[in-house]
């Protein structure tokens, strides 16, 4: 049975009600909780990005039971890797071992904040180096590391849970699939894409979860929910070629300016209609995924969206 999971979408929600949604997903039923961590929202009409890690906690001590992971963290500039490790060993802590750490290279939207947003090369040579120095420190181990990206004289965690925190590592090809077989506990992805699973696989992460994430669009009335999706997810469609680079929301706006409302709903299940949902979650069951979060676009419709969740959609996901 694959795992069900509700995200935290930090880019459309603001700390408090963050909080109050992971405790009524929880109670709704779901098995884990996926948090974005943006210092931007993708576009202004998303209306908010408050500090991932702050919610993780406040998360962590108002739930019991369901899993959390971040989706994901980017440990190559806003964040020095060593302080990655200590502060999801500190949530690992407060969730009682309920975390994995979800670590990706990144995009410019949120990591130029701190400097330029370095080539496509080296900012995976950093992410190596990253998961060189935070997959030791997790497991309680001192390090010292001199790299070509990072320095860390030394280091040690001294909170932890009492098993290390998992890690899991976002996969869009055969060079980030072998990270993640080779670093990792786990692998994420954004995409339903059967040869991500298999890439994964073959690298030597048979038998380990996978993360997926599908975006829906639930409501009363299809026309309204399309209205929604194109408002704030028209820039879903554009790939992480593109969204790791374009510098923020403005960029967004204008890069998906000519993306018809037509164009996003094709991609994204919008209405009433709990068979329409249903079949948007299982291409990522019939890839291969073990966890997959949906994804409820527009803030203001999740205690609609949870409560309906429990009562039809998730007994349907059960069946898969």
């Amino acid at each position: 049975m694959v795992n069900v999971g509700y995200t935290l979408m930090c880019e459309q929600a603001g700390p408090k009600q963050l909080v109050d949604h992971a405790v009524r997903a929880e109670a709704a039923g779901f098995d884990h909780l996926v948090t974005s961590d943006h210092y931007y929202p993708w576009l202004d009409s998303q209306g908010h990005s408050p500090y991932a890690w702050s919610v993780l906690g406040a998360v962590a001590h108002a739930t019991s039971r369901a899993e959390l992971l971040s989706f994901v963290t980017c440990p190559i500039r806003r964040y020095h890797p060593a302080v990655v490790a200590q502060k999801a060993s500190t949530i690992g802590v407060l969730s009682d071992g309920r975390f994995t750490l979800g670590l990706g290279a990144g995009e410019n939207l949120n990591e130029h904040v701190v400097g330029g947003w370095p080539h496509v090369q080296q900012r995976h040579e950093m992410f190596e180096e990253a998961l060189q120095i935070i997959r030791p420190l997790l497991n309680g181990e001192t390090l010292t590391f001199s790299g070509n990206h990072f320095d860390v004289p030394d280091a040690y965690v001294w909170d932890r849970p009492e098993r290390p925190v998992p890690m899991a590592v976002a996969a869009s090809g055969r060079q980030s699939a072998t990270l993640a077989a080779d670093y990792a506990d786990a692998m994420i992805a954004t995409d339903p894409l059967p040869h991500l699973v298999e890439m994964y696989e073959e690298a030597g992460g048979a038998g380990r979860p996978r993360y997926g994430q599908v975006a829906i669009c639930y409501g009363p009335d299809e026309a309204e929910c399309r209205k929604i999706v194109h408002d704030q997810f028209r820039w879903f469609g554009m790939g992480w070629k593109v969204n790791a680079d374009l510098p923020g929301p403005d960029a967004f706006a204008a890069a998906t300016q000519f993306v018809r409302e037509e164009d996003v709903a094709e991609g994204i299940s919008c209405g009433p209609d709990v068979d329409r949902h249903v079949e948007a979650f299982k291409k990522f069951v019939d890839a291969g995924f073990t966890h997959v979060a949906l994804v409820q676009v527009g803030g203001d419709s999740q205690p609609m969206f949870l409560d309906w969740a429990q009562e039809e959609l998730l007994p349907r996901l059960r069946e898969l």
